[in-house]
């Protein structure tokens, strides 16, 4: 699963609800969508890191990635696949 705040349709209204605002912060608002990314954080994330997330989030210990994608990202380079922005 590929995370991308920029391409997110509720960027803004749900990000301090979602669980990539509790584990890289919340991004800043969204620019323009003719101009560069915004920098907002890009997140990968494997089947066990899904479960584990899943299981925080069944607890209340985290909210719930709350990712409307409007389009499908480019995948990350493998090297920067965890680094934000």
């Amino acid at each position: 699963m590929i995370i991308d705040c920029d391409t997110c349709a509720v960027r803004g209204d749900a990000c301090g609800d979602c669980v990539v605002g509790v584990l890289l912060g919340v991004p800043d608002p969204a620019t323009r969508p003719d101009t560069l990314p915004s920098g907002a954080p890009v997140m990968q994330l494997d089947a066990r890191e899904q479960r584990a997330l899943a299981v925080l989030a069944d607890q209340g210990l985290v909210p719930r990635l709350r990712l409307v994608a409007t389009r499908s990202p480019e995948p990350a380079p493998e090297d920067q696949s965890r680094h934000a922005g």
